[in-house]
């Protein structure tokens, strides 16, 4: 027997106007890449959302064509999420961090026929123009007076364009299972892969993330995402915001300590997401100024773990709680969040900072399951690591093109390439990413723990650890260590500093001190490329 329930599709425009219905006077502030400070609410926001979408029908854009964007955290391109999908077609959000001929081959491998890009890529799109085989209109996220001299020939204006159209727009009926949205993976190994988003997928992960155990998001947040745009959709925050009526604050192009602290001063911020990098600028920042972060309540870091050394500042110095979360642009991208559980009332504080550096717990829509080599289910007992494997509504079955099909079980789940254990609680805690391991006379030794132990020193900053190859052992660990602005530390001090919170084996042979470590697209250091580095220099 069927159910009598209305069947209604769950499509990304019906977030932005229920926002503009209900939370029509809450702002989107944005800073533009112009410069200035630019504000309007969630009202006016779907007005030119709506005129953006005329626009795309008047450029021939049709359902399923793919619209490219290399843009920062701003408003227009907070339009565009909406305005694109829409109307039926797919955004597709490039990293603009990637190499010019990475950018070039994935706009084709893609098939983009619009590109929108800011003005600060007018060069880079000047570049690659010639390259790109499926790209029949460019178009500039700005107005006429800043139109950049690099841009194509035929490049058309943002502003013109949605300044040529009235409000006057209603959306078009669109399967839920229709795709979103297309977002690359970083591209560490081979060529970055496609995960495409459907409107269903999208809508019930936001639903999952404003939840109180996750992001617990409501009208009286203020939230400003340092996760950017084309960063795995700002971590769905650009949805999940609207969907609450929380205010969205977008900071443009810039991410460092001093402009993420004016922009959540001023707008009173209460919600902050971004990964370790972030962070570690923003509390040098505050250490230099004595400047506190007052309003803010919950700083939700990901990406890459942090260390027990950045949860303890984070929440010291800015008097938030810290939300681990783990989550990658297959699973939409929240996978797990830590947060505690009634039991966990009366822990110690190095307790909680302990379970704090778990990447949290499932969350429902995620199921998870730790696998060896053979496939045989591992127990969850926080001991036995093996493969995570994950599956749910708003986890890729595939890649665009079927590429990379490997990483797709027969039996519906998605290996992750993460090494990871699962404990009675439900906490997962990730040891390495599978292709970062250091296997040392046979057994695992976690660059994660190696990491947070070297970090707890309160002259480092932030730490890799990298498996180098040994004759007798195979492979045998070296730290490289960043220190913290005006600190000093001697290696062996350092060595002997983590050989007292780790197994005695796993105390690496050196720690190296180096100004700077290398950081990929999406904020995580680029292991393969420092042992590729270090392999030829040792050879």
């Amino acid at each position: 027997m069927l159910a009598l329930m209305m069947d209604r599709a769950l499509n990304l425009s019906s977030i932005l106007e229920y926002a503009a219905a209900y939370h029509g006077d809450r702002e989107v502030v944005s800073r533009s890449v112009e410069g200035p400070i630019f504000r309007y609410t969630y009202a006016d926001a779907l007005k030119r959302s709506k005129q953006m979408a005329k626009a795309l029908l008047d450029l021939g854009v049709k359902p399923g064509d793919r619209v490219a964007t290399l843009a920062w955290s701003t408003h227009r391109h907070f339009e565009l999420y909406y305005a694109v999908s829409g109307i039926g077609a797919v955004l597709h959000t490039i990293n603009p961090r990637l190499h010019p001929d990475q950018v070039a081959w994935v706009a084709n491998h893609a098939e983009d026929t619009v590109l929108m890009f800011d003005i600060s890529f007018g060069d880079l799109v000047g570049e690659i123009a010639g390259k790109l085989e499926t790209v029949k209109t460019f178009v500039a996220m700005t107005d006429r007076a800043h139109l950049p001299a690099a841009a194509p020939a035929g490049t058309l204006v943002y502003e013109d364009l949605v300044a040529a159209q009235t409000p006057a727009f209603d959306w078009p009926e669109i399967d839920e299972r229709a795709a979103s949205g297309l977002c690359y993976t970083s591209g560490t190994t081979g060529n970055p892969k496609g995960v495409l988003y459907s409107h269903r997928a999208t809508v019930l992960h936001a639903m999952a993330m404003v939840q109180p155990d996750c992001f617990n998001l409501g009208a009286a947040d203020a939230v400003l995402p340092c996760a950017q745009m084309y960063h795995a959709n700002a971590w769905c925050t650009p949805y999940g915001a609207p969907m609450v009526g929380a205010k969205m604050i977008l900071p443009g192009r810039y991410l460092d300590g001093p402009s993420i602290c004016e922009l959540a001063v001023a707008e009173k911020a209460t919600f902050l997401l971004g990964v370790p990098t972030i962070w570690i600028g923003v509390l040098d920042h505050l250490d230099q100024t004595g400047q506190t972060l007052t309003t803010v309540n919950t700083v939700c870091i990901g990406g890459s773990a942090p260390t027990a050394s950045l949860i303890t500042r984070v929440e010291r110095q800015m008097g938030a709680t810290v939300r681990q979360i783990w989550g990658m642009t297959e699973t939409s991208p929240m996978g797990v969040i830590n947060t505690g559980l009634p039991g966990h009332a009366e822990e110690s504080a190095d307790q909680v900072v302990a379970r704090k550096l778990k990447q949290g717990r499932g969350l429902w829509g995620v199921d998870m399951r730790i696998v060896n080599e053979e496939g045989a289910l591992l127990p969850r007992d926080g001991k036995s690591p093996g493969k995570l494997q994950v599956r749910g509504p708003w986890v890729a079955s595939a890649y665009f093109k079927n590429e990379g099909a490997s990483a797709f079980t027969d039996d519906g789940w998605f290996d992750t390439g993460d090494i990871a254990t699962l404990d009675p609680e439900g906490y997962l805690r990730l040891t390495d990413r599978a292709k970062d391991v250091i296997k040392s006379g046979g057994e695992w030794i976690s660059t994660l723990d190696l990491e947070d132990a070297v970090c707890s020193h309160p002259a480092v900053a932030m730490a890799a650890a990298v498996g180098m190859p040994h004759p007798k052992w195979d492979e045998r660990p070296l730290l490289l260590v960043v220190l913290r602005p005006g600190q000093s530390a001697d290696p062996e001090v350092l060595k002997a500093h983590v050989s007292e919170r780790v197994a005695k084996w796993w105390t690496p042979d050196e720690v190296r001190i180096v100004e700077s470590l290398p950081i990929g697209p999406t904020g995580k250091v680029l292991k393969r490329e420092l042992r590729d580095q270090l392999i030829g220099t040792a050879g």
